[in-house]
């Protein structure tokens, strides 16, 4: 039964909707998603996750976590964790269908002796260069192996000397025996095992073959029962070869096997800024170019999650981008669009000075403080409010003064006036600087006349600026992030290694940054808005060490709504 309210008009839904129609897996849908565990899920993973996850729960289906371990080389029990965290904490929810493809290795086995025994697989001897050169190529027929005809018993047994370990890796593979002319080169005999000795995560050393994705993947889909396989668009011509496999599997194994699933395809997510080959993030963080795939820099859900950004703000992203079938590219400053339509609704407003330049208000007593209140969310009274020290010694922003200002500078310059938000309206007395002509300190009076909320004075001022107590002011480390890559294609062929590309301003890391004494005892994983300086997040790692960092989210300036306007 379909969930109408909640399906969307994209081309799967069409697809989806019609094989329901026609009453294809008694009207079921069961999706999965297969990661390799071989580094950590990056944001176009997320897409394919909850693609997945939502189409199962709009038509009331299933959907299965799949890990195909099938690479023991790069696999590790750490991506194994970090993909389990990362899925659950997008809000897909497995129930109790989580599935290695290790599992089936037996299956497989099985399988692979079955289709030799039915003559449509054999054993090869071809070096790889060999088999290249067999191969063909897109304008002319491949060529058979001259061991394409081994006799099956001959098979039979060299297979299983195989995973009895009496070959070298390279010296043999299995191959499907299907058509060395056909048009499509996947299925001019394509090799369904290898041999790779080598210690996997969780078999150890059972195994020295392994099934290869093409063979293993569309087997285990319909051993597990999916319906409806997607992947990205690379795989389209990949297409014919799953249908072979998921075929024959049914005619040789319907023991096992009681679901025709078939493939679609979709196309998968570029953004602007960034790479996401798990090879190439994998390199970055092999490399030292950032600091572990969780660095808030990289695209990776952990660097993501660690940076502040929301499930809800990546499934809000998801949506916006939609399903297409064409690959195309996104830019960047649409996730951050979908980062501040998030956390603006939820993210409390505190003041913390980055570049802080101190202020002295001359007509205010030096042991007298006053506790001012200010609102947590303008606007919003159920967020309430806060208490926030006032005193005779503040910093303010060096960028909001200016010794000679321009025009339209409306914030503190000599003689002139501007409010603290919150606060009085104060006026600019005197600057100090030091021997070598820096300013150091300005000499300030405050109006008292100029309370916020009980301004009595008649004064129009334009200028508001945040502030923090000197005397009151906690302290912490604050990282300012921006692009991990300076150039918006940083994979262009023309321009050679794309690390080249690295942004070296990516990372700026401000110590002992002066803040509101509450943001030195809020909770670890807390969001705020630093006024006027962007979205802010208290990074919970850090805080494991006792360390006080925030990292900021994203900046204020909304650029890609800007840009919808053009």
């Amino acid at each position: 039964m379909t969930n109408e309210a909640e399906v969307n008009s994209n081309f799967l839904h069409t697809l989806i909707s019609k094989d329901l129609e026609e009453g294809k897996n008694n009207g079921l849908v069961h999706t999965r998603f297969p990661p390799e565990p071989n580094g950590y899920l990056h944001i176009g993973h997320a897409k394919a996750i909850l693609l997945n996850y939502t189409l199962a729960q709009t038509y009331n289906g299933l959907f299965n976590l799949r890990f195909d371990d099938t690479n023991p080389i790069k696999e590790e029990q750490e991506f194994v964790d970090s993909i389990l965290a990362d899925i659950r904490w997008l809000g897909a929810d497995w129930e109790d269908r989580l599935f290695f493809t290790s599992d089936s290795f037996e299956l497989k086995y099985e399988f692979a002796q079955r289709l030799i025994k039915a003559k449509r697989a054999y054993v090869c001897d071809l070096t790889p260069e060999e088999a290249r050169a067999y191969r063909g190529t897109l304008t002319e027929p491949g060529k058979d192996s001259p061991f394409r005809n081994r006799s099956v018993a001959e098979n039979l047994d060299l297979f299983a000397r195989m995973r009895n370990g009496e070959f070298p890796n390279g010296a043999r593979v299995l191959r499907a025996k299907i058509d060395m002319s056909s048009g499509n080169l996947n299925l001019r005999d394509p090799i369904i095992y290898r041999i790779l000795h080598a210690t996997h995560h969780r078999t150890g050393d059972t195994w020295c073959i392994y099934p290869m994705y093409d063979f293993d993947h569309p087997f285990t889909d319909a051993l597990e029962g999916i319906t409806h396989s997607l992947c990205s668009i690379e795989y389209t011509d990949h297409r014919p070869l799953y249908d072979w496999v998921v075929d024959n599997a049914l005619e040789l194994m319907p023991e096992v096997i009681k679901t025709r699933s078939g493939q679609m395809e979709f196309a998968r997510l570029n953004m602007t800024y960034t790479v996401m080959s798990k090879r190439k993030l994998r390199r970055l963080v092999e490399e030292g170019f950032v600091n572990g795939w969780d660095d808030p820099r990289m695209p990776t859900i952990a660097g993501l999650r660690r940076r502040g950004v929301t499930a809800a703000a990546i499934a809000d992203f998801q949506e916006r981008v939609g399903v297409a079938r064409a690959d195309s590219t996104v830019d960047m400053a649409m996730l951050e669009y979908c980062i501040r339509e998030d956390l603006g609704k939820k993210a409390h407003r505190m003041m913390a000075v980055l570049e802080p330049l101190k202020v002295v208000i001359t007509n205010w007593p030096a042991d007298k403080t006053e506790m001012l209140t200010l609102d947590n969310m303008p606007g919003d009274e159920d967020a309430g409010n806060r208490q926030v020290p006032f005193a005779r010694e503040i910093y303010i922003e060096q960028e909001d003064f200016m010794e000679e200002p321009e025009k339209k500078f409306h914030r503190l310059a000599p003689g002139k006036e501007v409010r603290l938000k919150g606060a009085y309206v104060i006026l600019c007395e005197e600057v100090i600087k030091d021997d070598e002509g820096n300013i150091t300190e300005l000499r300030c009076t405050y109006d008292p006349q100029t309370k916020s909320g009980e301004d009595t004075s008649g004064k129009k001022i334009k200028g508001v600026v945040h502030w923090v107590s000197r005397r009151h002011a906690a302290t912490a480390i604050v990282r300012l992030y921006d692009t991990l890559f300076s150039k918006e294609n940083p994979e262009n062929e023309e321009e050679g290694d794309f690390t080249k590309n690295i942004n070296p301003d990516s990372l700026l890391t401000l110590t002992e940054v002066p803040m509101e004494p509450a943001l030195a005892t809020a909770p670890a994983g807390s969001h705020f808005q630093f006024m006027r300086k962007g979205y802010f997040y208290l990074d919970p790692e850090d805080a494991k060490a006792g360390k006080i960092v925030y990292n900021r989210t994203v900046g204020l300036r909304d650029s890609w709504a800007k840009m919808k306007k053009k």
